[in-house]
């Protein structure tokens, strides 16, 4: 667990670069009070410029004078450049080569080198912290401590603004989203449930949580990039299989249709990993009251975006 004044001093860190988000109701029939927690109206359209902006501030000149690395998806990309940015230093990104377009052109934009590898080459840097070739501090997108301390902020501003909250789901990709947003629900809120969200098509924290171990599940790339892997990362299973109330998923269509719901109903836009909080509470899953549901980010490809408001699956 992340003490609580650790995610505190985050707090104070990451302060004018990352905003207080709205947290808003979901007007919508369903078996709970949904309120979303918009995330994808950071400036870098998702949560991860918390995590990222904590750990280079806190790093110091001396260390990230060499730069920073990470490997990402998109948007923990698109904080470690932000952040490097501010600090100016150059940033490399390990992508892996499934990622969605709209986001590589937002780490080229922010100044960082992007480096395309195959999928497991990409999760095989999140397993050894490090990428042979890329000079720099590695910033780790889930479980380096400041990068989990910054992401509990999110949970601060959700007790506060909501203090009788029943539920938590959020969207588990490798992990650090919840270690820092159970963090803050346990000690500020403990009766409260938190839920993880993965997609069907790569759902291991689900899995392992119902076998009371790590195991591994078979996994597809989708239009949920954000989310969904082969398998947990041990410390992130060590840290959040001992916060959670309970591993959720969600299937593809009904992750797709929660994208077109919030564009309809409240003038959202999610992408993939940032609507399967809001899929699972209005399928049920996340039980009844009043539950809250991170928006991660809305940082979807435009062509994905048209796919799902005609009505479709994208693939």
């Amino acid at each position: 667990m992340i003490p609580l004044e650790e995610i505190r001093a985050a707090r104070e860190t990451i302060r004018g670069a990352a905003i207080r988000t709205p947290l808003v109701r979901l007007e919508v029939d369903a078996p709970c009070e949904i309120w979303l927690k918009l995330e994808n109206l950071q400036s870098i359209g998702s949560f991860k410029i918390r995590g990222a902006v904590n750990a280079v501030r806190r790093a110091g000149a001396d260390a990230i004078a060499g730069g920073v690395v990470t490997a990402s998806a998109g948007n923990m990309a698109q904080g470690v450049a932000w952040a490097a940015r501010e600090a100016r230093v150059p940033a490399t990104i390990v992508v892996p080569d499934t990622a969605p377009r709209a986001k590589l052109d937002a780490i080229e934009r922010l100044g960082g080198r992007v480096i395309p590898v195959p999928h497991d080459e990409w999760f095989q840097a999140l397993v050894d912290s490090r990428y042979d070739g890329a000079e720099g501090l590695f910033v780790h997108p889930v479980q380096d401590e400041p990068v989990m301390a910054g992401n509990g902020t999110i949970g601060l501003e959700i007790v506060e603004d909501l203090p009788d909250v029943d539920a938590v789901a959020i969207p588990y990709g490798g992990g650090g989203l919840t270690a820092g947003i159970a963090s803050a629900f346990r000690q500020l809120r403990p009766k409260a449930k938190v839920f993880t969200v993965e997609p069907e098509t790569g759902a291991p924290f689900s899995a392992s949580f119902a076998a009371g171990r790590p195991a591994p599940v078979d996994f597809s790339p989708s239009f949920v990039d954000g989310a969904g892997a082969p398998i947990v990362l041990e410390k992130m299973w060590q840290i959040d299989s001992g916060l959670v109330d309970g591993g959720l998923s969600a299937s593809l269509d009904e992750t797709a249709a929660a994208v077109r719901l919030l564009v309809e109903r409240a003038s959202v836009v999610a992408e993939g990993a940032g609507a399967l909080a809001p899929a699972a509470a209005l399928a049920g899953r996340a039980g009844t009251g009043k539950v809250a549901c991170i928006v991660s980010g809305g940082n979807i490809d435009a062509s994905r975006l048209a796919t799902i408001l005609a009505g479709e699956t994208p693939v």
